[in-house]
């Protein structure tokens, strides 16, 4: 019979983040020491629930590991991060190995005295199984690795940016596996540098083309698979950057040659794709010149699904300080401010002091006289088809301006941020989140006008210039050929 260890361990880790990854940061996050599968399915156990559905249904013998997984923010504590990894291969030695090996990461996970947790776990399941299958399903911001491409047999990451195919990419990564374990195909893995850090948005072109081309293209010619790593770029990592990855039928030299096309065929798209982010002022204005709403401006300088704090002040103190209301802000993680509202109960008008707490990139508090309009412990948000936790949630109103805290730090996904609390963001002139991309995919249908915002914050997106100790400046855009 056929045995599958599965497994999962992930954060993404912003190597300039004040915030340490610890214990509790997982905690909050998703902790389950074999059971993840009986616990509900959510963004981040969903691989697992489907691994196990896809290997039972073949009638394989599934072996159950440690799934943890944190929000991004600062390097993981290396006692936790050791004591994570120890406990999965602890596991898939007690199991005496396994014939496929499923392991659901991140791919950018640095911790204390190691910048590559993901090829340092992949490395021990290696030795301990060493003619296993071993697949990684990565979040696209991940550091592609020479110890990633080693010890893997199979590397699948997710296509979209929001990643909103998590399902659909758990199921690529074990069907590739069951076939390889069936001596059906014989997968071999080959990258390309594009020598680039950017953002890459996929809900409109070109990356929206691009992405649709490279799943066209597998399949083909002995095209396994195909993923783009965007990298992390918060990550100081030396490898942080764009890659292409391929993975061909037997044959090394096609699997170079695919990676090589498909990694030039994206360098070649870099201007298209490197959108400037108008400053704050400067956003504003824009929006404030729009004929209607909602216009959704995005804060995404404190993106907590990068790394942030969640609860800078800077874009919600300039627009009280402009006079603008209709305005609907969040999600601001500040747990105190929560427990005050909690204390205070619905309907309660109380002075309140908000956000800024976490450290300079936070901008300084914000002291409102507020009226705690509702609150809904245990909220949840919708993720494409999956659902995330918020934790307890509590809608104020401050003279028009209606702020959503919470104190579960993540980002903002979807308006049911903002609705299941009651709050209807049609009636709204302006809709602010706390993130970078990922709430494109709820909230570009319900905008009359998406503005990123180039907030102060902890997640520049200068990627010229973001300050790395580790990371050759050998890309662009901080230079401007970095092929010469």
């Amino acid at each position: 019979m056929t045995r599958l260890f599965i497994a999962g361990l992930s954060t993404e880790t912003n190597s300039f983040s004040p915030m340490p990854t610890g214990m509790t940061s997982f905690e909050e996050g998703s902790v389950h020491h074999g059971n993840a599968t009986q616990d509900t399915e959510q963004y981040y156990t969903a691989p697992l629930h489907i691994w196990r559905r896809r290997a039972e249904a073949l009638g394989w013998e599934v072996v159950e590991s440690l799934s943890a997984h944190a929000q991004p923010s600062g390097p993981t504590v290396k006692p936790v991060y050791e004591g994570f990894r120890d406990e999965i291969l602890a596991d898939l030695k007690a199991a005496g190995g396994a014939d496929v090996i499923l392991l659901t990461l991140h791919g950018a996970m640095i911790a204390d005295g190691y910048d590559d947790c993901e090829g340092d776990l992949i490395a021990g399941c290696r030795a301990i199984a060493p003619d296993a299958v071993i697949g990684g399903l990565l979040d696209p911001h991940f550091h592609l690795t020479e110890l990633m491409l080693d010890k893997a047999s199979l590397l699948v990451a997710y296509k979209e940016y929001p990643h909103v195919d998590v399902p659909e990419r758990a199921e690529d990564l074990f069907s590739l596996a069951a076939r390889t374990v069936a001596g059906e195909i014989r997968p071999v893995m080959r990258d390309y540098d594009c020598r680039m850090i950017i953002a890459m948005p996929t809900t409109k072109d070109p990356m929206r083309g691009f992405v649709d081309a490279m799943s066209a293209r597998e399949g083909q010619d002995g095209v396994l698979s195909l993923s783009i790593a965007h990298g992390f770029p918060w990550g100081d990592h030396p490898r942080v950057g764009t890659r292409a990855l391929a993975i061909c039928d037997g044959d090394a030299a096609a699997a170079a040659a695919e990676a090589e096309r498909l990694g030039q065929s994206l360098y070649g798209l870099r201007e298209e794709l490197h959108t400037r982010m108008p400053p704050l002022d400067e956003a504003l204005d824009l929006a404030a010149a729009e004929p209607k709403g909602p216009v959704v401006l995005a804060d995404m300088s404190d993106n907590p699904g990068g790394g942030a704090p969640s609860d800078a002040t800077f874009l919600l103190r300039a627009m009280i300080e402009r006079g603008m209301t209709s305005v609907a802000t969040g999600l601001f993680w500040d747990p105190v401010a929560v427990r005050f509202c909690s204390e205070a109960g619905e309907g309660a008008r109380f002075d309140l002091r908000l956000g800024g707490k976490c450290g300079p990139m936070s901008g300084d508090p914000l002291d409102l006289k507020v009226t705690v309009r509702r609150i809904v412990p245990g909220m949840t948000q919708r993720f494409g088809k999956l659902s995330a936790p918020i934790g307890t949630a509590v809608w104020v109103e401050c003279d028009g301006i209606d702020i959503v805290l919470n104190d579960l730090r993540c980002q903002t996904f979807h308006p049911d941020a903002f609705e299941k609390l009651g709050i209807d963001l049609s009636q709204r002139s302006y809709v602010c989140v706390k993130s970078s991309n990922h709430y494109q995919a709820g909230f570009n249908p319900i905008a009359a006008r998406v503005i990123g915002v180039a907030t102060p914050g902890a997640i520049t997106p200068d990627f010229a210039n973001i300050p790395y100790r580790n990371r050759k400046r050998n890309y662009w855009p901080a230079v401007e050929d970095p092929f010469a």
